[in-house]
């Protein structure tokens, strides 16, 4: 099949299916776009894949400070600098309050999941209207079915109000096809997020930890088991 015939079968598909499919057909575009620019950025930053800074965190707890840097690498994901900042707080045994650490792997962790979430409402919404404009199409398009047959009058022809239907239908078809991958890949990148968010807080707190008792053992472990506050309190 040729470009050419590819284009005259979605030129016919639009056609059939009316504005209201054209305008599923722009969404799915927009959708596809932000789909792609998001998988892109979360793969290339290590969204909700804190192996590194994890890695970073054990040999920070255990001493071996060069390389936990090491470890760490190039800092890309929002899990990595929070732990690079709490881990430059403790660097040349200088003290700082804790306080102000924590406001600062606050202000970092805030500006990257702001850039995380762009996007994401978009994507959102057109897994929550497509639906909905696909069910508009359909009854536009019963509508219209029932029109043609009453101006029929007694010459009532089967076949037109079931051609009728089924193109009407056609329009919620699109819709649910549009919403569908759309509403599962909203899930996954929220739930990439989510992961993120996590290790922020378990990670970094487990940095400020181990500063907080001295130079003590503190391992990701153990703030992952019960938390700063508990870990903190049993020491």
């Amino acid at each position: 099949m040729s470009f050419a015939d590819i284009l005259a079968s979605i030129s016919g598909f639009l056609e059939l299916g009316g504005p209201v499919v054209a305008v599923l057909a722009g969404l799915s575009v927009v959708a596809l776009t932000v789909v792609i620019l998001k998988l892109a950025q979360f793969w290339t930053q290590r969204v909700g894949r804190p192996g590194r800074a994890e890695a970073a965190v054990r040999l920070w707890g255990h001493g071996r400070r060069r390389e936990a840097w090491q470890a760490l690498g190039d800092i890309r994901s929002a899990s990595e600098e929070a732990v690079a900042i709490a881990m430059q707080s403790g660097e040349g045994g200088k003290t700082v309050d804790k306080a102000l650490v924590e406001e600062d792997i606050a202000r970092a962790a805030t500006r990257r999941l702001h850039r995380y979430n762009a996007g994401m409402k978009a994507l959102d919404a057109i897994a929550q209207i497509a639906p909905l404009l696909g069910l508009f199409g359909t009854v536009l398009g019963m509508i219209e079915a029932f029109q043609k047959l009453q101006s029929a009058g007694n010459a009532v022809d089967p076949s037109l109000l079931a051609g009728g239907i089924w193109v009407a239908l056609l329009t919620t078809a699109v819709g649910l096809a549009v919403a569908m991958p759309v509403s599962l890949v909203v899930t996954y990148l929220e739930g990439q997020i989510e992961n993120e968010k996590v290790a922020i807080e378990t990670l970094a707190s487990a940095v400020l930890l181990e500063q907080a008792r001295g130079g003590a053992r503190a391992t990701f472990e153990e703030v992952e088991a019960g938390g700063y506050e508990q870990v903190a309190n049993a020491h």
